[in-house]
């Protein structure tokens, strides 16, 4: 496994989104490891009406704000947290939600996490059950994910000969023309086709 490197975050968001699909995010938490392949993103551009960043920085999405490859982790619907990825130079305002992961490391303590989830597939498939299920915080929200205990990686021996598919966006009525999400074709750990 290899950390990813500077020169992966100067793509486009779209680009990194996409490139994304395949990558790993580890989390090394007091109560043991956890990783999961990523599967499925969403993309979200500074003069899009669906991100946060589009209307300005606030002091919630600040984070977006700043250098990429970093995490940026928002409260969503009273409950949950929602975890993604800065991609947009430093001042522009842009991420990658990450929506889904495939369980690799860590079932059984991912499983405790969400005990009443029986099946494998259904346990990081949609962003705020992978947040749950990986023990992502807020405070770690504005981290570097290029090493430390929150980090993302990508394995030489990763396998992506599965096509990507492209489509709208989910849950948003903002944007939601835009195609701007991508993920594995025919992959089970997917939040919905």
């Amino acid at each position: 496994m290899q950390k990813l490197k500077e020169k992966f975050f100067k793509q486009s968001t779209l680009q990194i989104a996409k490139n994304l699909l395949g990558a790993t995010l580890i989390h090394d938490s007091p109560q043991g490891t956890t990783i999961g392949r990523i599967v499925e993103t969403e993309a979200y551009l500074s003069n899009d009406p669906a991100c946060h960043a589009a209307r300005g920085k606030t002091s919630r999405n600040q984070v977006m704000f700043g250098p990429p490859g970093h995490a940026y982790i928002y409260f969503i619907y009273g409950m949950y947290f929602c975890f993604n990825v800065v991609t947009g130079k430093e001042g522009i305002g842009e991420a990658v939600l990450i929506r889904a992961l495939e369980p690799i490391v860590g079932l059984e303590l991912m499983k405790t996490r969400r005990p009443k989830i029986k099946k494998n597939e259904h346990l990081c498939n949609g962003p705020a059950k992978l947040v749950l299920a990986m023990g992502i915080e807020k405070k770690q929200n504005g981290i570097c994910l290029q090493g430390g205990s929150l980090r993302l990686e990508r394995s030489s021996k990763t396998n992506l000969k599965s096509p990507i598919v492209s489509t709208t966006r989910i849950g948003i009525k903002n944007g939601a023309h835009l195609p701007y999400r991508f993920y594995f074709k025919e992959n089970p750990f997917i939040s919905k086709k």
